[in-house]
């Protein structure tokens, strides 16, 4: 690695000298998995068919069942695998599961793939997807992941994961879960390695994978490295010898680097695709994720418990300016369900809390009892982005005209993720935060997950009766329509709140050499690299 070592510091005094000179139910079923699309062979030789990516943020660990932040994800999406996946057209496929069957609205019976292997050299079987789930759900002892990593309330209807025999498992509901299938292909879906996490305690900086690549070196603030699996199961379908993650934090040192050929592949942000689009050897590629950025409330903080304020907030930002200055113009204002799931998201282009309104923001802070005599002075965590730090200060501008007052401070990832697990408590230390949420591939993980009362990813404390009730329904029905018009009204109610006043779902783009061949993102983030090549 002293090679590697010698090259990044080299590629990142370069990049940096260069972006200084320039200036992110009910019936039985039964599916299988459709064959790999085949992609064409690469001509890189071995030696150089390494694809260097230039990210932007550093990981805090590489444990799918407790780490969900973009840089983290970016490399656990090559180490793991979970039961299914879902296509663009949210279609579902096998993965770690040849086929499946749903005998009746509570059972789902899963036949795994025979002769898959955990990096460590083991078979994976039926009993690792019980220890698995075992582990999601707080039920073992070794590795034991704790309260706030726990992503138990994903799959709080499950009863009984059961080994039938080696190759078959059967999950037990205690009703009908129309998102259920969906809930399996996230990260906390992945299978893990139990011998690996009985050995390391947990798996921040271990590896019990079964995907393409394994886990190479991570020397944090620098680089990650992950290397080809020989042993994985569709190993002819992988091309690429590895990747290696070098942080690049500055966006332009991140383009210049791409343009002097130092990193292959990079994620860039709309203010600076205009000029990635100019250069011949560089693709621009696009897609409308599942994302979105949010103000979160800290409702243990006085003021914030004021309707008042928190609605004047949503009045005061000019979000069509946010979304110009953030991401170039290409957003759109959402909610809590982004456009990336289609008709499940509401439109909110004509809503009120959603048109800028001074005049009511200001009326509304008075009825709460500020004025230019008296301003609220609130404490905003920002950082792990760089949309999330650009929004921060244009907030501060539009929140100033009405007797707001923001101090900013831009936090490392490791601090970010930290204090995002308190923000709902004064121990956080911030009365604001900036976030940027997935909201996965079906309305449940947008309103359930980060709304239900007590659930894991609801760090703001939100609470309210009627949409945990509406929640409980939009799980207990397959029905569609019925599910839309559940979620249209939590998303309602949700809105009205203004405990998380969302502001806008961005496209995203990544740039790549021009002989980076292969790659499809993913709107839901989990894109992966099984089919992506270097043709030079």
């Amino acid at each position: 690695m002293n090679n590697v070592k010698k090259w990044l510091s080299l590629s990142l005094a370069g990049a940096m000298l260069m972006g200084a000179l320039a200036g992110c139910g009910g019936n039985s079923q039964t599916t299988g998995t459709p064959a790999p699309t085949d992609s064409a062979a690469p001509t890189a030789s071995a030696a150089g068919n390494i694809l260097r990516w230039g990210t932007d943020s550093e990981p805090t660990g590489f444990d799918p069942h407790t780490n969900s932040e973009e840089a983290s994800l970016r490399v656990m999406n090559q180490l793991y695998e979970t039961l299914i996946e879902v296509d663009a057209d949210m279609t579902f496929y096998g993965q770690l599961a040849e086929s499946w069957e749903i005998p009746d609205e509570t059972t789902y019976v899963f036949h795994l793939r025979q002769g898959v292997k955990f990096h460590s050299g083991r078979e994976m079987t039926a009993d690792d997807v019980v220890y698995t789930f075992d582990r999601i759900l707080g039920k073992t002892e070794a590795g034991d992941i704790g309260a706030l990593g726990s992503k138990a309330s994903y799959y709080g209807g499950v009863t009984a994961v059961e080994a039938l025999d080696t190759y078959t498992v059967q999950f037990t509901l205690a009703e009908p879960n129309a998102a259920f299938l969906s809930t399996l292909t996230s990260n906390y879906g992945a299978i893990v390695d139990k011998d690996v996490i009985e050995e390391n305690g947990d798996l921040m900086r271990a590896d019990g994978g079964t995907g393409p690549f394994t886990l190479g070196e991570w020397l944090p603030d620098n680089y990650v490295t992950i290397t080809k699996f020989s042993d994985y199961w569709d190993a002819d379908r992988v091309q690429l010898d590895g990747i290696t993650y070098f942080l690049i934090g500055d966006e332009a040192a991140r383009l210049a680097a791409l343009r002097t050929g130092e990193i292959d592949f990079a994620s860039l942000s709309a203010t600076n695709i205009a000029a990635a689009e100019k250069e011949a050897n560089l693709n621009v590629i696009s897609y409308q994720t599942n994302d979105y950025i949010a103000l979160g409330c800290n409702l243990s903080t006085p003021a914030l418990q004021d309707i008042n304020v928190r609605q004047a907030m949503s009045y005061a930002m000019d979000r069509d300016a946010i979304i110009n200055v953030v991401f170039g113009g290409q957003a759109v204002p959402c909610s809590m369900v982004p456009p990336g799931l289609g008709h499940w998201s509401l439109d909110v282009s004509d809503m009120e809390l959603y048109q800028t309104n001074v005049e009511k923001a200001k009326e509304l802070m008075e009825a709460a009892g500020y004025n230019d005599g008296n301003r609220l002075t609130l404490k905003v965590a920002a950082g792990l982005m760089d949309s999330i730090r650009q929004a921060a200060v244009v907030l501060q501008q539009q929140l100033a005209e009405i007797y707001i007052d923001l101090e900013i401070t831009n936090l490392e990832s490791g601090e970010y993720v930290d204090i995002w697990g308190k923000m709902s408590t004064p121990e956080a230390g911030f009365d604001l935060m900036i976030v940027n949420d997935g909201a996965g591939t079906d309305p449940n993980r947008s309103i359930s997950f980060f709304f239900g009362t007590g659930a894991s990813a609801n760090v703001f404390g939100f609470s309210n009766e009627r949409v945990d009730e509406l929640c409980a329904q939009g799980i207990a029905t397959t029905d569609e329509s019925k599910r839309e018009e559940i979620y249209n009204e939590a998303q309602l109610i949700c809105i009205e709140d203004c405990t998380k006043i969302c502001i806008a779902s961005p496209m995203k783009y990544f740039v790549t050499a021009s002989y980076v061949e292969g790659f499809a993102p993913s709107s839901a983030d989990a894109s992966n690299f099984r089919d992506t090549y270097l043709a030079q």
